[in-house]
C-alpha cells in the first residue's frame, strides 16, 4: 500500500491507496502520519470504510514529526569512482535535521553565497517500529540537496552542506516493505533542466538496505518514523568536472521504480 499526505503546505491531510490505485482518507483512523501513528496504520487498515478522495492534488513529504533522518555518504560503486573515493569498509554515516523536510514538489533553496549546491537522488528507508535488530520498513524517494563547498571546503564534518533549509525533499509517498519485495533492485533517475544527470540501481550499493538497517541499530536506537537516505548513484556534479552546478530557476525531475516522481524548481534563500 502506499501512504501519502496532500493539501497546502502546513496542512496535510493523511491518505493511503490499495493495490486499485485509489487514494482514501485516513483522518477517520489517524489524525495524521506522524511517527506514532504509523505502527498503527501498518498492522492493517480496512480500505473500504474509508471515504475515497478524488483529484489529491498536491502532496506535502509523507510523514511529518520526523525523529531523525540518518545519511550514508558514499555508498555506491560507481558514485565513489567518480568522486575519486575509496570504497568505505564500513558505512559513512551522518545526520540530517528533520526540518530540511519538505514536499516533493516543493521549492528548494539556494542558500546565500552558494556556489556548489548539487543533486542526489537516493532511496529513503522509513522504519515502521522500534529496531535495535531487524525492523519492518517502507520506502519513499528523496533528493538529498547538498553544497559541496560547505560539506568538503569549509572545515569539520559535512552537516554544514546537508543541512540547508529545504535540503531534503520527501515523497510523494511511502511504499510499503511488502511492496518492495527486492529493494536491491530499483532503478533511480534524476535529470536537469531535462538533461539526464544520474540513470542507477540499487543493485550497485555498497551496503544493501537491510545491511545498513542492521549496521545502524548497533550505534542508534531506529524508531517509529526515522528516514534513512541510503546514498546515491554515480552522475552528481561533483564527480563532473565542468558541469555547472545547480543555479536558481534551474527544475529536477527525479523518479525511483515504483516510488512516485518529484519535480523541484530551484530558487534563491
Amino acid at each position: 500500500m502506499r501512504l501519502a499526505r496532500h493539501g497546502t503546505a502546513g496542512a496535510e491531510r493523511p491518505l493511503i491507496s490499495g493495490a486499485d490505485g485509489s487514494w482514501h482518507d485516513l483522518r477517520p483512523l489517524v489524525a495524521d502520519l506522524t511517527p506514532d501513528t504509523l505502527p498503527t496504520v501498518l498492522a492493517g487498515v480496512d480500505l473500504d470504510a474509508l471515504p475515497v478522495v478524488e483529484s489529491p492534488g498536491r502532496f506535502g513529504a509523507p510523514l511529518t514529526g520526523i525523529g531523525k533522518i540518518v545519511c550514508v555518504g558514499l555508498n555506491y560503486r560507481q558514485h565513489a569512482a567518480e568522486t575519486g573515493a575509496a570504497v568505505p569498509e564500513e558505512p559513512i554515516v551522518f545526520l540530517k535535521t528533520p526540518d530540511t523536510v519538505v514536499g516533493p514538489d516543493d521549492e528548494v533553496l539556494i542558500p546565500r553565497r552558494s556556489q556548489k549546491t548539487d543533486y542526489e537522488v537516493e532511496l529513503a528507508v522509513v522504519i515502521g517500529r522500534e529496531a535495535r535488530y531487524l525492523p519492518d520498513e517502507a520506502a519513499a524517494a528523496a533528493c538529498d540537496v547538498s553544497e559541496r563547498e560547505f560539506q568538503l571546503e569549509r572545515g569539520g564534518q559535512w552537516d554544514k552542506g546537508k543541512n540547508c533549509e529545504t535540503f531534503n525533499p520527501l515523497g510523494p509517498w511511502l511504499l510499503t516493505a511488502d511492496e518492495v519485495p527486492d529493494p536491491q533492485a530499483l532503478g533511480l533517475r534524476l535529470s536537469v533542466n531535462g538533461e539526464p544527470r544520474q540513470d542507477g540501481n540499487t543493485s550497485d550499493m555498497i551496503f544493501g538496505v537491510h545491511h545498513l538497517i542492521w549496521y545502524l541499530s548497533h550505534f542508534m536506537v531506529l524508531r517509529p518514523g526515522d528516514v534513512i537516505n541510503t546514498g546515491t548513484p554515480a552522475g552528481v556534479t561533483l564527480g563532473r568536472p565542468g558541469l555547472p552546478y545547480l543555479r536558481a530557476g534551474d527544475v529536477v525531475d527525479l523518479e525511483i521504480d515504483g516510488l512516485g516522481r518529484q519535480r523541484q524548481t530551484f530558487g534563491q534563500a
